[in-house]
């Protein structure tokens, strides 16, 4: 049968498998090391991390309440007027249903509320996320922007909002 996955806002119950999504997604892409996701101080603090205003971080759980990805908006530091999207990880299983889609909805919707552009950074080999920011009008960019100490993302994207 199939899963029928929802969105939801970060609960401090879902920080550990939140965590437990991305360093599993991040293994599987070869990015568990220093300059990713893998070394953020924050990674098992969501809850905390996305409460104050202009950041949010949603989960996509499935129908037996199993977390199978999630994504956030965040200020990006060092850079006005432009917030990032964090942490877009879902589970091989969870792609391909739709949620993904769902997720990036909600993440741009709220950040058209409080920001002008919307950045992100992510792997080379991630080509999947690549196309799929694509068709969300994000645009590659040659430079980082702001400060997110993740310098082994080199593959950048901006999008007006």
């Amino acid at each position: 049968m199939k899963q029928i996955y929802t969105i939801r806002e970060i609960l401090q119950k879902d920080n550990a498998a939140v965590e437990a999504v991305i360093r599993s997604c991040l293994k599987e892409f070869g990015a568990a090391h220093e300059g990713t996701a893998w070394t953020d101080p924050d990674l098992g603090r969501f809850s905390e991390v996305y409460c104050a205003e202009g950041s949010k971080y949603w989960v996509a759980v499935g129908e037996d309440g199993r977390i199978v990805g999630g994504t956030g908006i965040g200020k990006l530091p060092g850079a006005d007027g432009v917030c990032e999207l964090q942490k877009m990880y879902c589970l091989p299983e969870a792609r391909g249903t739709g949620i993904s889609h769902t997720l990036m909805d909600a993440a741009l919707g709220y950040a058209k509320l409080y920001y002008k552009k919307c950045y992100l950074e992510t792997l080379p080999n991630m080509i999947a996320a690549q196309k799929f920011y694509e068709k969300y009008g994000f645009v590659r960019i040659d430079r980082p922007l702001g400060d997110t100490g993740h310098f082994e993302c080199d593959v950048r994207y901006i999008k007006e909002l």
